[in-house]
């Protein structure tokens, strides 16, 4: 048995913390790292820093907060051809990887010989015995590199894309991936299945031809693009989000009844209200607030949070809740929303509208004078909501130009939300979260679902009070949970990795802004540094780098804090008519507090929380890629008639291959491609988030403002690139630096600096003896 640790000594060595770790494989964790060498306090902290480092190199892997030795790759193995890199490189993974135990599957990387052998040349959709070894390219994508032995089965690999009908019957696959864009499949007419001109379709590849176009075959139609509000139909079907509802699941939700009286609370009288955005769909949290009465909190208030009782219809292991948790979540397009729970739940039994009694889930919230919350108690509730406003329209009472809504309403109960808010801000704000300045942007739409305009809505007070009013919620369940020691899923945020707090590091002194980090890593250091650059040219800069070195939130059975939002404990319990999560929790708090029926399964465990949580991250994760593909397309669609227009813009994003740059006017996204620079070969300086030009210096930043020229649309894809108008700034000196793809020099790239060295060095030619002659005569 190994010894323990003292408390107050330093880490046990990596090699150490390794093996217990593959002594257990799967069932250890942060935690029991920390029980078994007895680490307490800040040396916690330090443990999760290792933790990181040690899985970045991919000497161990997680599977979610679990950790076990990363899994090594034979030197031959079969794998899937998958895609293809910024370059074209083709890219594979281990045909047999199972990611809920290996962790996710690692890339791999092809290499082509210059003079391949017949059969070993692989494409896109490819099954290959590869012999492969570790790469040996420091912060290469891919920890692998593969050479094709031979080529197995083909796999059938799954093309979606728009139809173009051809005159002669023929067709043309539009491909929707951004990356695939210009690389048209040919549709013969008897492989179409008789497709039209504008349906989004998907195609099974075809035995490649020796020339021409490669092929397909149309499996099948999913829909046309020419009827309205059909963009989101690509990234619906690219991403395999569920769209129809079984006949069992609507049966169930039509069979639902309104909640009654029975085993709740009665908060009819209770003026809640609903505040939302002027097209919010669901109406599924309300409040209320009003002067505390005690006298022991003098200046404090009571703070009521009601949530639709979603849990009262959507059961443990029926038709509903199999399907919500298929789903994870709802999805919000530009111009639809894919929602968790049938339009009969969401759109009517748990939609909060005013003057309808309808069950909810309560939590009373008692706040302090200093905007601290004292106290809290959860209730299950029949309550009836006095009116519904949006955020805009509650301001503007505020701001003393109150609506007919909103007069009556104004003295009564919009000044004690408001007042009530102001304590909280007060805390709020001695907390101290990551207080990132980030504009969203909003499309607003034609009735033909075309793009209109896109607009930035104003941050008013109304959206902060509702927010810090819903994490006071969130919290509130957290602790309510805990401390009744029940199974429950956190919404967690991680402190950013040490690799990435050092790259920030180094970037911000190329701006000599110091970044002065002692002790643990609180949001705090992170604001100091942005109220630095606040109202500078520099600010959206560093507010994007940031951003970028920070983690992904995610659910989790397991908490390690919301680091974000600098919280202890935090879970979603706010809106269960669209998140999976916030229905577990509802469910917990319903088992714990004894609240009748729709409690969380006795048999529900740590281990099955932490599969749930695993999964909803997932669907997270591909309805936030879903939303901003189709944001992507809505937008190029709108430009596509604007080619060779200038725009303002700002880049957004450096890369090896060029330049992301995100326009001022739509926020639209495009790249330009490091080749179409200039004529000198550019340098990718990590440090800086910058290209420079090896011979002039000229440096193209992260964040610098630029004018661009639109080359080309591809609205299907989504696809925009752009033509850079504006110079680069001179760099300084320093910073870590890659070769990057510009138009490459003759001879390569040593060839090209070798020339340039001797050009600066560059001697008169030598003169022949007779001509030295001559020239002493002269």
């Amino acid at each position: 048995m190994t010894k323990k640790h003292d408390a107050t000594t330093a880490l046990p060595d990596r090699d150490s913390i390794v093996a217990f770790v593959r002594s257990q494989p799967g069932d250890v964790g942060t935690r029991e790292l920390a029980r078994h060498f007895g680490l307490k306090n800040e040396a916690r902290a330090e443990l999760r820093r290792v933790l990181r480092d040690l899985t970045d190199e991919g000497i161990i892997a997680k599977d979610g907060r679990r950790l076990h030795e990363a899994k090594s790759l034979p030197p031959t193995l079969v794998a899937d051809v998958t895609g293809r890199d910024e370059d074209g490189e083709l890219l594979a993974t281990p045909a047999e990887w199972l990611e809920d135990v290996d962790g996710p599957a690692p890339v791999i990387r092809i290499d082509v010989p210059r003079r391949p052998k017949p059969g070993t040349v692989a494409g896109v959709g490819d099954r290959a015995l590869l012999r492969v070894e570790k790469s040996e390219v420091k912060g290469e994508r891919g920890a692998y590199r593969g050479r094709v032995i031979k080529l197995l089965d083909k796999t059938r690999h799954r093309v979606l894309g728009i139809f173009r009908a051809l005159p002669n019957g023929d067709g043309r696959l539009i491909p929707i991936d951004k990356k695939q864009a210009g690389r048209e499949l040919a549709i013969p007419a008897a492989h179409s299945s008789g497709a039209q001109d504008g349906d989004l379709i998907s195609v099974e590849l075809m035995r490649a031809r020796g020339f021409g176009l490669p092929q397909g075959r149309v499996k099948e139609r999913l829909g046309s693009l020419k009827t309205e509000k059909a963009v989101s139909l690509i990234a619906i079907h690219a991403h395999d989000i569920p769209q129809e509802f079984p006949d069992d699941v609507i049966r169930e939700s039509e069979a639902a009844q309104p909640a009654t009286l029975a085993g709740r609370e009665d908060w009819r009288d209770v003026p809640l209200v609903t505040i939302d955005p002027p097209d919010a769909k669901d109406h599924d949290d309300a409040v209320h607030a009003e002067p505390d009465t005690d006298p022991n909190n003098k200046g404090g208030y009571i703070v009521n949070v009601a949530i639709a009782d979603v849990a009262f219809y959507v059961r443990p292991n029926s038709p509903l809740d199999r399907e919500a948790l298929n789903r994870g979540n709802s999805v919000y397009f530009p111009d639809r929303v894919v929602p968790m729970l049938p339009e009969r739940i969401s759109n009517d039994l748990c939609s909060l509208k005013p003057g309808e009694p309808r069950g909810a889930l309560a939590v009373r919230m008692v706040i302090a004078p200093d905007g601290r919350k004292r106290s809290h108690t959860f209730h299950r509730v029949l309550m009836r909501s006095a009116a519904k406003l949006n955020y805009a329209q509650a301001q503007a009472a505020i701001d003393g130009r109150p609506d007919d809504v909103t007069g009556p309403l104004l003295d009564p109960i919009l000044k004690p939300l408001y007042a009530a808010y102001a304590l909280v801000k007060r805390a709020r704000d001695e907390r101290d979260p990551l207080d990132l300045d980030l504009p969203e942007r909003k499309i607003v739409l034609k009735p033909d679902g075309t793009v209109d305009r896109v607009i930035i809505p104003e941050r008013l007070d109304a959206h902060r009070l509702i927010e810090e009013f819903m994490i006071l919620a969130n919290v509130a369940a957290a602790e309510t949970l805990e401390k009744k020691a029940l199974p429950l899923i956190y919404r967690v945020h991680d402190e950013p990795t040490v690799e990435k707090v050092h790259n920030l590091q180094e970037f911000l002194k190329t701006l000599d802004i110091p970044f002065a980090k002692a002790g643990a890593l609180r949001p705090a250091v992170f604001n100091r540094v942005l109220a630095q650059v606040h109202g500078h040219d520099s600010e959206p800069l560093v507010n994007e780098v940031v951003l970028r070195s920070q983690a992904q939130a995610e659910y989790s059975a397991d908490n390690y804090g919301h680091f974000g939002l600098n919280l202890r404990r935090y879970a979603h319990f706010t809106s269960p008519i669209r998140r999976y999560a916030d229905l577990i929790v509802h469910r917990a708090l319903i088992r714990a507090l004894g609240l009748g029926e729709g409690a969380l399964p006795e048999h529900e465990s740590f281990e099955t929380l932490s599969e749930v949580a695993a999964a909803i991250s997932l669907t997270e994760r591909r309805a936030m890629k879903a939303e901003r593909e189709t944001v992507d397309r809505l937008i190029a669609h709108h430009l596509a008639d604007r080619v060779g227009a200038t725009f303002t813009g700002r880049i957004s994003g450096v890369t090896r291959a060029g330049l992301f740059v995100k326009l001022t006017e739509t926020g639209a996204d495009g790249l330009i491609p490091v080749r179409t620079l200039g004529s000198e070969y550019y340098n990718y300086d990590e440090t800086r988030h910058a290209l420079i030009g090896s011979r002039s210096g000229t440096m193209h930043r992260l964040g610098d403002v630029v004018e661009v020229r639109l080359v080309e649309a591809a609205p299907v894809a989504g696809a925009l690139r752009f033509e850079l108008l504006s110079d680069g700034n001179v760099a300084p000196r320093g910073g870590r630096k890659h070769e990057s793809r510009g138009p490459k020099p003759k001879g390569g790239v040593k060839a090209h600096l070798k020339r340039d060295k001797k050009s600066k060095k560059k001697k008169p030619p030598k003169l022949s003896r007779k001509a030295r002659k001559g020239k002493k005569k002269g």
